[in-house]
């Protein structure tokens, strides 16, 4: 049977077990790549898709392809690579383009596979936070041994460490596709230097690791106490370094404060650059949100990118997971993301730990004072336009931030209507979409809330 042919019969069984919603949303992208005789090999967009499936649809799969083949069947899932497009008009590339796409694959076989080919320097989100961390890390991508030698990398978990190693590795292959690049973590490198030990192969394992043009070794502090795995690391640093090739190191704390480590690692590891990743600022934690939103196809309002990344801590997977969950929440209900759902999706995760609700008195406290007014002013029937604004900010963060009713908060500002409220609401909504400036204001009264 050939593969489309098959795939086709068994999306025609599928179709029959999930809504149409969920066929259009989660099986139309899938394409098969391969069929053999214990499974099929199905590609999908994203490693999102990927992991949706795995969950929710993978026994519905199973069953019907297993059903067309008349045998128990697998299924395995892969990541395209670049989005799926239509093809293209024309039968055949042309002999050039067919050559490029050889040594493509060529250089992409050559790649270690640990490196993971989604952490890129394209993908990482440049902040204040880790600005210099990754300026050197492209400097050592680009000249690697030339200029910082080692590389130390450090900063908390989910911060990025990972992700700038697998850069530096990925674009130095670019750069230089005949360079022996290996990214590994330190307890990989610990135990397949046991396991080498255990079948006498050492001498097999210090070639690996001693003729090696660039070495990436994330979470260093695995090795601290451990006085075989150090020793046999500080001779692999030492004849890497000697020949003049590129080590490039992650941890979680600085050298000095590695507890266990032995002083002349440490010595060697302040040889050259160390850089560290603090905790990205509320600017960078939006800009993360909405580029991994718009990697998953995910379009979010302003305000909800904001509100995210304001409630989330600052570990960057974190925020990525709370993207995903609410992309797949919208998508299996047919709900339009904004405030209401996402407040519904992430609720149990901000509960815990979370300062207690602001209320409608500080809000009106820090809107006041933002605005040089008096609170009386704001609770007041004036209508200049210096106090309107104001106190329409305050009625929209009262109901955004607070459980308030739009009654309460109506009398708690100056004993207004309700229907005042709900104005004074979608105004201000209107208003974050189209004036900058409204946008800045209010999202500095909610840092100044945030702190507090």
């Amino acid at each position: 049977m050939k593969l489309q042919s098959f795939w086709n019969k068994s999306i025609d069984i599928i179709r029959e077990k999930v809504t149409k919603q969920n066929f259009d949303t989660w099986i139309s992208p899938v394409r098969i790549v391969s069929l053999e005789s214990s499974g099929v090999e199905l590609q999908v967009p994203n490693r999102f898709f990927r992991d949706w499936l795995t969950d929710h649809f993978v026994d519905i799969i199973k069953e019907s392809v297993s059903s067309v083949a008349g045998v128990p069947m697998n299924v395995r899932f892969t990541i395209e690579k670049v989005p799926f497009q239509e093809k293209p008009a024309v039968s055949e590339p042309a002999p050039a383009e067919r050559l490029k796409n050889v040594e493509q694959a060529e250089i992409t076989n050559k790649i270690h596979p640990s490196l993971n080919p989604n952490y890129n320097f394209e993908r990482f989100v440049v902040g204040p936070s880790n600005q210099f961390a990754h300026a050197a890390a492209v400097a050592v991508a680009e000249a690697p041994a030339k200029n910082y030698n080692p590389l130390f990398i450090y900063g908390g978990v989910g911060l990025g460490k990972t992700h700038l190693l697998n850069a530096i590795g990925l674009h130095t292959f670019r750069i230089t596709p005949s360079a022996n690049v290996l990214y590994v973590s330190a307890e990989e490198f610990m135990n397949e230097m046991i396991n080498s030990i255990r079948y006498d192969k050492m001498q097999k394992f210090r070639e690996k690791y001693r003729n090696i043009d660039s070495l990436l070794i994330d979470d260093i502090q695995f090795i601290a106490g451990k006085e075989r795995t150090q020793e046999e690391f500080f001779h692999t640093f030492n004849t890497l370094h000697d020949s003049g090739k590129q080590i490039v190191v992650t941890s979680d704390k600085f050298p000095k404060d590695i507890p266990n480590l032995e002083g002349r690692l440490r010595s060697r590891f302040e040889w050259g650059l160390i850089a560290d990743i603090q905790p990205p600022e509320i600017e960078t934690k939006v800009a993360i949100v909405d580029k991994k939103a718009q990697e998953n196809n995910i379009s979010l309002p302003k305000n909800v990118a904001y509100y995210i990344a304001s409630k989330a801590e600052s570990n960057i997977r974190e925020l990525e997971g709370f993207i995903i969950r609410i992309g797949a929440y919208a998508s299996l209900t047919g709900r339009e993301i904004d405030m209401d759902l996402v407040k519904e999706v992430l609720k149990k995760f901000f509960k815990q730990g979370e300062r207690p609700e602001v209320t409608i008195d500080e809000i009106m406290k820090t809107v006041a004072a933002k605005f040089n007014i008096r609170i009386n002013d704001l609770k007041s029937q004036k209508k200049n336009k210096n106090l309107v604004i104001p106190r329409q900010i305050a009625m929209y963060l009262a109901r955004r931030l607070t459980s308030h009713s739009f009654p309460d908060i109506g009398a708690k500002i100056g004993g207004k209507d309700h229907s005042t409220v709900i104005y004074a609401n979608n105004k201000i909504k209107d208003l974050l979409e189209k004036d900058p400036k409204v946008e800045l204001v209010v999202r500095e009264i909610e840092e100044t809330l945030n702190r507090h």
